[in-house]
């Protein structure tokens, strides 16, 4: 342990337990969570002890997020006596959560995976990022977005729910209407539970950071991101998914459910550009997590 820890917002109340360390991918080209932090799996021992001071501190606990980078890369077998650990010491346990990434259900059979979701595994949050194959490709995912929609209607087949991370303006400024449209058609197809939407900010030690500072990579204006998160919104066509839009990085911070909140989310889209009518045009000045400083 003493590694910094990342979980989704809406895990807040959930049981943290670190079964791995650093991320094993860790060459996203915007990313910088974990540069310094060489992947390993933690001992069976440790992931027990944990657990048994859980029993001790937070015996009613019934949520799991296993840490920490994308832990789903375990494999079937370390998963489920993981998961059976837990229910073994912490028996209120129904769901067991993670980051996961499509690299790493393409591990794991069909059968594994309905094995694992017999177990609890379940909402997986997985940063997809975009449906561009320019975008995917430019920020060094490992995958296209066919291979997405087939790895992920995999997972969803399995009875497997998932939250898709995505970033807005992943694909520059000259591509935004691709991306949204691109993003938007893979969502449909997949049907995720969630969505998480968060804009293009980064951090000095990756890429894209120095793409930007160099002007390789052009980002968009508070007005282009408007643009892109309303056309996403538009070609999201959706059933009783939620479109979770609260990370600081957002120009509108927003949520609700699809389709139901749909019109709503774009009203307050379009009432955030008459607020800021004199600054669409301008680059967002960024604070930490990539909050836009002035909204």
């Amino acid at each position: 342990m003493g590694n910094l820890i990342y979980r989704p917002p809406f895990e807040a109340d959930s049981l943290l337990v670190e079964a791995t360390c650093g991320c094993s991918h860790n060459c996203c080209s915007f990313c910088t969570m974990y540069k310094d932090v060489p992947f390993r799996v933690l001992p069976e021992s440790q992931v027990e002890d944990q657990l048994r001071l859980a029993a001790e501190i937070r015996p009613e606990a019934d949520r799991v997020f296993l840490e920490n980078g994308d832990a789903f890369v375990l494999g079937a077998d370390r998963l489920s006596q993981i998961a059976e650990a837990i229910h073994r010491i912490l028996p209120r346990v129904s769901t067991i959560a993670m980051y996961a990434s499509v690299l790493n259900i393409r591990t794991k059979s069909d059968e594994e995976l309905r094995e694992l979701r017999s177990f609890g595994i379940n909402e997986l949050n997985i940063g997809v990022e975009s449906g561009l194959d320019e975008a995917l490709r430019r920020m060094n995912k490992g995958y296209t977005a066919e291979e997405a929609e087939y790895e992920l209607y995999r997972l969803r087949n399995a009875g497997i729910d998932y939250s898709a991370n995505l970033i807005l303006g992943l694909a520059g400024a000259g591509l935004w209407r691709e991306n949204a449209e691109a993003t938007a058609e893979l969502m449909n197809k997949t049907n995720p539970s969630l969505i998480f939407t968060g804009t293009v900010h980064t951090e000095p030690g990756c890429r894209l950071y120095d793409e930007i500072e160099s002007g390789a990579f052009v980002e968009n204006t508070i007005g282009g991101y408007l643009d892109e998160e309303e056309c996403l919104l538009h070609h999201l066509t959706l059933d009783y998914s939620f479109f979770f839009g609260l990370h600081p990085s957002n120009v509108v911070r927003m949520q609700g459910y699809l389709q139901r909140d749909k019109e709503r989310l774009l009203a307050e889209l379009g009432a955030c550009r008459n607020r800021h009518s004199a600054e669409l045009d301008k680059k967002p000045v960024r604070g930490q997590e990539g909050a836009i400083l002035g909204e």
